[in-house]
């Protein structure tokens, strides 16, 4: 019987010599190289530490840490011991991991030591029965318990359908949703992308990888990680994004990808030149829109042209510009609909437009994700009744097949690659003393792609503070979250239906984070 477990794929992509260096810390106090045994050896402790729970098959596993190559380690365990992954940002704040660990029940919580405190006391509430601690600097109680186990571990049988993540999603009623990837969804999607992006094994002269990204969404966890794994390439690994450090390995180095926010900052340094990314091979940029002014002053600099890819946590990746050749890759658009993936635009009857014509872009393939954890209406109204997943992207669809989104059709705002999803901090908003109502906007950022804008009403008699406003958000939700700007105003610009035209508010503060 075949065992569709992602981690027997990954792990029979490891190089024949075991004791190769996997994964190089750039910025550790001192480097540190874990090989591919290490990897090995690492992962199958945590799953047996794991397997020693006796916990249901397919238990959730829910991990709110700082980025490490442990941390990493116990994606893999989970996968390996047949459990599902539950990625939580460092930012959430209280209320947000109150909602996950309720909605998503799980058996195991992981979190950094610092927030023991209260992350084990929500835990504990809600009735999870194990909760550890893991730290950036390999410590923590889950690596002690590990340490216990044997480091020898067969990977549980799976089927493809078999859930492997769950990523939670922000609904536009502020309510998150659980997005169900499987095995067969992840492993799909990664053979696809080796292809397509020309991965170069040892053979071909190796490729290896600069990992710059959080591993808290899909594209540091699975589109980065899974592609080094899957092509048995070194990863040169940061904890944190620093955009000199970054410059400074790009000789050692073939591969980066990152978010729109980390190539402006690149772009801010000297020594950022092209002989400096003579032996990069590949720039890949997601998660928020790419300006075009980042494109070229990309490409002017560094004589590499970046790579933009479409993806989405329900979905992983969908579209890209094309490997090959370089020139082919148009800024502004996100390429082709990968091998396997079909997109398609519709109009609100759900009709077909035009070669060109804007409209709603759907997507079906074997990436498209399970549907929404317990929404099984939620799931419903999200696929067509022939099965294609409504992304709730706006966009269109050129003559040779290019695909261009040109905006949101649910207002969400992608900020520095985090999605913000209006409603939820407008609802915290008008709980706030004095507000009448609010409205939340993106509009361009230099920096992050769209900056989070508030755009307050105040009840009658009121003074609202805008600083104050923010302080008190910053308490409340993670901080990508949290407005960069309040503007408040006498009302609130409103069509006949009286359904807030936040086009017009994005069009009166577009210039708001241009350079005077």
């Amino acid at each position: 019987m075949t065992n569709d477990n992602l981690f027997a794929t990954l792990r029979a992509a490891f190089p024949a010599d075991l004791d190769a260096v996997a994964v190089e810390t750039a910025d550790t106090p001192q480097p540190l190289h874990y090989t591919w045994r290490d990897l090995d050896r690492g992962t199958a402790m945590l799953a047996n530490l794991l397997a020693s729970l006796e916990l249901p098959p397919g238990s959730r596993i829910a991990a709110q840490v700082d980025k490490s190559v442990e941390a990493m380690m116990l994606y893999l365990a989970v996968l390996r011991a047949g459990h599902v992954y539950l990625p939580l940002n460092t930012a959430y704040q209280a209320g947000e991991i109150e909602y996950f660990v309720g909605n998503a029940e799980p058996a195991v919580v992981v979190c950094a030591k610092r927030n023991f405190g209260w992350v084990g006391k929500i835990a504990f509430n809600a009735g999870v029965q194990h909760v550890f601690t893991l730290d950036d600097d390999r410590s923590g109680t889950l690596l002690d318990r590990a340490a216990f186990h044997a480091d020898v571990h067969e990977p549980a049988p799976v089927q493809g359908d078999d859930l492997a993540v769950i990523v939670y999603t922000s609904g536009t009623t502020g309510r998150s949703k659980g997005a169900m990837l499987t095995h067969e969804n992840l492993r799909s999607n990664a053979l696809v992308l080796k292809d397509y992006w020309a991965w170069r094994t040892p053979a071909d002269g190796g490729d290896v990888l600069i990992h710059a990204l959080p591993i808290f969404h899909v594209h540091g966890l699975f589109v980065a990680i899974h592609g080094a794994l899957l092509n048995g390439s070194k990863t040169i690994w940061f904890a944190r994004f620093d955009p000199a450090a970054v410059v400074a390995r790009l000789p050692e180095a073939t591969v980066f990808m990152g978010v729109p926010t980390l190539y402006v900052r690149m772009l801010g340094e000297a020594a950022l030149t092209r002989e400096q990314c003579a032996h990069m091979r590949l720039f890949v940029s997601g998660s928020a829109p790419l300006l075009i002014e980042t494109f070229d002053a990309w490409r002017e600099r560094t004589g590499h042209t970046i790579l933009e890819r479409y993806g989405m946590s329900e979905t992983v990746m969908l579209t890209s510009n094309p490997y090959r050749p370089e020139s082919a890759r148009r800024g502004g658009t996100v390429g082709f609909a990968l091998p396997g993936v079909g997109v398609r635009i519709r109009d609100d009857r759900g009709q077909p437009v035009a070669t060109g014509e804007v409209g709603h872009i759907q997507v079906k393939g074997p990436n498209v994700f399970k549907g929404y954890w317990r929404m099984p209406e939620k799931t419903a109204d999200e696929f067509t009744d022939d099965l294609w997943f409504k992304t709730g992207d706006v966009g269109k669809v050129d003559a040779e097949g290019y695909v261009t989104i040109v905006g949101r059709s649910k207002d969400l705002v992608i900020t520095g690659g985090y999605n913000v999803y209006p409603a939820e901090v407008e609802a915290l908003i008008n709980e706030l003393p004095g507000v009448a109502e609010s409205a939340v906007i993106g509009v361009p950022h230099p920096d992050f792609g769209e900056g989070v804008v508030a755009v307050v009403v105040p009840r009658s008699g009121a003074a609202l503070e805008p600083q104050a406003i923010v302080a008190t958000l910053k308490t409340r939700i993670a901080g990508y979250k949290v407005p960069k700007h309040v503007v408040v105003v006498p009302e609130l610009p409103r069509n006949q239906m009286g359904k807030v035209q936040k086009n017009l508010l994005r069009d009166a503060h577009r210039a708001l984070f241009e350079p005077a």
